[in-house]
């Protein structure tokens, strides 16, 4: 089985996207991540639901935890204010090294697919053909696929 048979269709968002939005559809689809496009369609990043979690919790709370009991209701209740007026290239990671873009080819296995996930601990991976998504493996995918007997 390739990739582009098991590749479903799932929402992507550009670097340019508004943060908030973005976060929204994570949100409201429970999705682990997003694919993060060019202009063309053509996947440059993955970002992790985590990660925009991460964005929301301020520097001095993410160094010590412990101040996040001290903070105020209607300061925990503003939280997701900090997404406004951000892109969500703002929410990227700054990469320490070079990473792997987690996309496969169409016509690569599930094997493949699960060691390219695997080596980026990543939940999802773009499948494209070309340069062009054409959908996405997400981990819960491939697992439904490698167990269904």
């Amino acid at each position: 089985m390739h990739a582009s048979q098991i590749a479903e269709d799932y929402p992507s968002v550009t670097v340019n996207s508004d943060a908030l939005e973005a976060a929204k559809l994570l949100a409201e689809h429970r999705l682990p991540g997003i694919v993060v496009t060019d202009g063309d369609s053509a996947p440059r990043a993955v970002l992790p639901a985590s990660q925009v979690v991460r964005f929301l919790v301020p520097r001095y709370v993410q160094d010590d935890p412990s101040l996040a009991g001290v903070l105020s209701e209607p300061v925990a209740d503003r939280i997701a204010d900090t997404l406004r007026g951000k892109t969500v290239g703002e929410l990227l990671p700054e990469p320490k090294t070079k990473s792997v873009l987690p996309v496969a080819r169409a016509d690569d296995t599930v094997v493949e697919v699960a060691a390219l996930m695997a080596r980026c601990r990543c939940p999802l991976v773009a499948v494209v053909e070309g340069t062009r998504m054409i959908g996405v493996i997400t981990a819960s995918r491939l697992l439904q696929v490698t167990l269904a007997t």
